[in-house]
């Protein structure tokens, strides 16, 4: 799953933005899924956050 290839890729090491964004381009998704997610920064990404609070 997503999990164990982001596991296999960050464990035990430095994790650069090229490394996330090289594993992301290397997922089976569509596109515009992949262009979603190479935008997301820590700064701007609340995940459920919202939905939680609710």
């Amino acid at each position: 799953g997503a999990y164990e290839k982001l596991k296999e890729v960050t464990r035990g090491q430095v994790v650069t933005r090229e490394a996330l964004q090289g594993l992301i381009l290397g997922l089976d998704i569509p596109q515009a899924d992949k262009d979603t997610m190479l935008q997301l920064t820590p700064a701007g990404y609340t995940g459920r956050a919202t939905d939680l609070s609710a």
